[in-house]
């Protein structure tokens, strides 16, 4: 396994809960502190829930329940995950650091400070040439993020938007609103989306009663990291939020890789497919091509027969769900952009249509990863 992000901790500890010998490569020397993706939704949960992991991850997650769409102070309209039909119906939220630490528990440590810099698969094993030496192996998996892609795809373009998007994480416990634009108490099981002029602004409850906000970012050209705390600090300020946490900046990229295996090689994660953070289903993808390859690769340990069948019909079924998600993805951020006054008000009629009566439950259904072939 080379990887030890969310989506190879628990492909490794799903092989070796179930009696596989695995080793985990991962080049960065400590884990890191960043939190990016913060939710995990139903399919997830539901895949997880026999192995113990499900309930490690309840016991630290704020339980989601519906999200508001808002416009200058008006809603839009409500996504109700708890109407839906789904044994968890609801996203569960989590800084990545507490994800990773449930997902964790059945995976063997990461041997850390190891660079993998190619990978050679043949008929019968894999050959990697790393930092510690050339190794052999008779499966890998590469699960190590898009800067890892390199290594199994000839020119691995993503596609870059020109949306640059800034992310903090707050103290909002109960947070009364200032601004006109903020409803009267943040719920803290209720996800907010503001669809303003300027360009989306999206909060998320998190445990111990913070929120993380994400605003689309006016200052594209600056990366500076006064600049950018100084843009958040207004954007906040206009919603009735100090800022009271670290701000970072991110693009975003989309790729969904042609194939997802070669011989004994096989690909998933964020190397595999990339999507926007502006829906919050890209680790989750992730942790279902982990989930659902798991027993296909304890199946083919175990027998020392490769289960030729089934690895296609994995590989064709995550491919389609990464293509279903990245559209998606697309669609969220191209709604949160900035728009002038006819554009943003044909925007604001649209969303009311699409969370309207009768819509409203599939357009919840498919941001809870409804459409994904494993919901």
């Amino acid at each position: 396994m080379i990887g030890a992000g969310p989506v190879g901790l628990l492909l490794g500890g799903l092989l070796r809960r179930a009696g596989v010998d695995v080793e985990i490569l991962e080049q960065r020397e400590h884990g890191s502190a960043d939190s990016r993706a913060i939710g995990i939704h139903a399919p997830v949960l539901a895949a997880l829930e026999d192995s113990g992991l499900t309930a490690r991850l309840l016991e630290q997650a704020v339980q989601v329940t519906r999200g508001e769409a808002r416009a200058q102070g008006n809603l839009l309209g409500v996504v109700r995950f708890d109407r839906l039909s789904t044994r968890f119906p609801f996203v569960a939220t989590l800084p990545q650091s507490g994800t990773e630490a449930a997902l964790a528990h059945h995976a063997p440590a990461p041997q850390r400070g190891i660079a993998v810099s190619a990978l050679r698969p043949e008929s019968d094993h894999v050959e990697l040439d790393t930092s510690s030496g050339t190794r052999r192996a008779p499966l890998v998996v590469l699960a190590g993020g898009p800067r890892s892609r390199e290594l199994v795809y000839r020119s691995p373009v993503a596609h870059s938007y020109p949306d640059r998007y800034l992310m903090t994480d707050v103290e909002a416990p109960g947070a009364q609103g200032r601004g006109t634009q903020m409803p009267a108490r943040q719920d803290a099981h209720t996800a907010l989306v503001h669809l303003e002029p300027s360009g989306v602004v999206e909060s998320f409850p998190l445990p111990g009663g913070r929120r993380r906000f994400v605003a689309w970012d006016s200052g594209v050209t600056s990366e500076d990291p006064a600049s950018q705390r100084d843009r958040m600090a207004r954007t906040l300020a206009a919603h009735g939020q100090p800022l009271t946490g670290a701000v970072s900046g991110f693009g975003v990229r989309r790729f969904v890789a042609p194939a997802l295996r070669r011989h004994r090689l096989l690909v998933i994660g964020d190397a595999a497919h990339e999507v926007s953070p502006i829906g919050g289903q890209g680790m989750n993808l992730g942790l279902l091509d982990a989930a659902t390859l798991a027993p296909l690769l304890t199946d083919w340990v175990t027998t020392g027969t490769e289960p030729e069948a089934q690895l296609r019909h994995w590989e064709r079924t995550r491919l389609g769900s990464a293509r279903r998600a990245a559209q998606l993805a697309a669609l969220n951020t191209r709604l949160g952009r900035p728009l002038p006054p006819a554009r943003d008000s044909a925007r604001r009629n649209g969303v009311r249509l699409m969370l309207g009566p009768g819509s409203g439950r599939l357009f919840a259904h498919a941001y809870a990863m409804g459409l994904d072939a494993e919901a």
